[in-house]
């Protein structure tokens, strides 16, 4: 039995301990309408985790085949990093669609991915009991999977509303026998609603996006993550017209057992709740809107999912708003 490792995937997955849905995905003024036409944004996304027991413990157990007769205990240690960069096109309608604005996009993906997992295994079998100690490391440098994204956003004065339907088209870079992926082996979708609170007077603005991800089975694996939801939430202050501070927060719950794992890991529902600061800037280029943003994430409270912190800078260039509005308008990215 070979000591392997947990997957670092660009996005965490339930199987191995990780998910589809990566958390901090949406944040401030997410639900207010955007400018039609095309926009771009371009995002540098990093992320340093750990995990111990089951949590470093599954990927080992699902690529050992362990029968569900064979008496294991691992000690295991996982460390991993991600440097990702995410791009994603979108068009927005001018034509009302149902009433509100459309809007239409694709992310993809490319970034390098890193772990090392350390520990003992000692499996039992009858009388029989065999201990190994060892380490094994791995990094892939390449692409990931594919993410479309369709939204459709209501205003009401300073209240904004937001529906929202995406998914994981699996063609990234995967093994089923690797320690480090940038895809996830298997497809997702995932879909939710959201609300932004935005008083150009004041400056105030709220933002919350709550959705449900739906895993396909891992076709490579015969797992099935189970049922996510997750939650997403900004809130920032205007100091002016261009320039905004805050705070951004997530919180992550598998609801639903995964299946096809192996016995000792039980359900294997995954949890995490993250926060932290923010600031965003706009400006002009030339004759678009530029935006920046950066924000980062320190976890807590994590169940069979590895945590640390992540950190978020996001730029983005779209049509420039009307003359003598307030144009707060971004671009949330998807993985």
């Amino acid at each position: 039995m070979v000591l392997l490792g947990c997957v670092p995937e660009a996005a965490y997955a339930d199987e191995g301990g990780v998910s589809y849905w990566l958390p901090g995905r949406f944040g401030s003024l997410a639900a207010a309408p955007a400018v039609p036409g095309w926009s771009m944004a371009a995002v540098y996304y990093h992320t340093t985790v750990s995990a111990s027991g089951a949590t470093a413990a599954a990927k080992e157990i699902q690529i050992g085949r362990f029968p569900a007769t064979v008496n294991s205990s691992l000690n295991l240690h996982l460390n991993a990093q991600g440097d990702l960069v995410l791009l994603n096109p979108t068009y927005t309608f001018a034509t009302p669609v149902l009433g509100g604005q459309l809007a239409i996009g694709v992310t993809g993906l490319f970034g390098r991915s890193s772990a090392d997992l350390s520990g003992t295994l000692t499996t039992a079998l009858g009388p029989l009991v065999i201990t190994r100690n060892g380490t094994i490391a791995d990094s892939i440098t390449s692409v990931g999977d594919l993410y479309p994204q369709a939204t459709l956003k209501w205003n009401a004065g300073v209240h904004n509303f937001m529906t929202y339907v995406t998914g994981d088209i699996p063609v990234g870079a995967y093994s089923p026998i690797r320690l480090a992926n940038l895809g996830i082996g298997h497809a997702a979708i995932d879909g939710g609603g959201g609300y932004t609170y935005f008083n150009p007077q004041t400056g105030h603005e709220f933002s919350a996006v709550a959705g449900l991800t739906y895993n396909f089975k891992n076709h490579d694996t015969q797992y099935q993550n189970g049922i996510d939801f997750h939650f997403d939430w900004g809130a920032s202050q205007f100091l002016s017209k261009q320039l905004f501070v805050g705070l951004v927060g997530y919180g992550y719950q598998q609801i639903t057992d995964d299946f096809g794992q192996h016995p000792i890991l039980g359900g294997f529902r995954s949890r995490v709740v993250g926060v932290g600061p923010q600031v965003g800037y706009l400006f002009p280029v030339e004759d678009m809107q530029g935006y920046l943003n950066l924000k980062a994430y320190g976890e807590f409270a994590a169940e069979n999912r590895p945590a640390g912190w992540n950190a978020w800078l996001t730029f983005s260039i779209s049509p420039m708003a009307p003359a003598g509005t307030v144009a707060p308008t971004r671009r949330m990215v998807t993985k």
